[in-house]
């Protein structure tokens, strides 16, 4: 079984009036179950300005399955950014060094993760998480 563990760490001395510190684990397990995920589709790619590339096709990850979305915008200027979408909707903006982790259903193939890069190229590192899939027979 294999074990993977998400860590999100927020800290600030001057956002609030108080310094803040918050932490939040979870270990990726899959659905309804203690079994942790056991597979992993993982790229790095330089997208083109103007190009939208699908990262994930939906039917990677499997339908009523724990799939998990990673996408990191390893760009070093803090202008660039690139857009998210799941299907045709715009979930979000990363901007350099900016990083993501999601849940996907992957009903339907028309819940792609794409991204979008905007004003340059721009290297987007990804991965889906997940508990495997059932393959049809040919």
């Amino acid at each position: 079984m294999a074990t993977t563990t998400a860590t999100l760490t927020l800290t600030s001395t001057d956002l609030l009036t108080d310094s803040l510190s918050l932490s939040a684990t979870s270990t990726l397990y899959k659905a309804g179950t203690t079994t942790g995920l056991d597979s992993i589709q993982y790229e790095k790619l330089e997208v083109a300005a103007g190009t939208q590339y699908d990262m994930v096709d939906a039917t990677s990850g499997g339908a009523n399955k724990a799939n998990k979305v990673y996408v990191a915008n390893k760009h070093t200027d803090a202008t660039k950014y690139v857009e998210i979408y799941i299907a045709a909707l715009q979930i979000g903006r990363l901007y350099a060094g900016d990083w993501m982790l999601i849940p996907l259903e992957a009903a339907a193939a028309t819940q792609d993760v794409s991204v979008k890069a905007i004003t340059s190229a721009q290297v987007i590192e990804f991965a889906l998480i997940h508990e495997g899939k059932t393959l049809a027979a040919s």
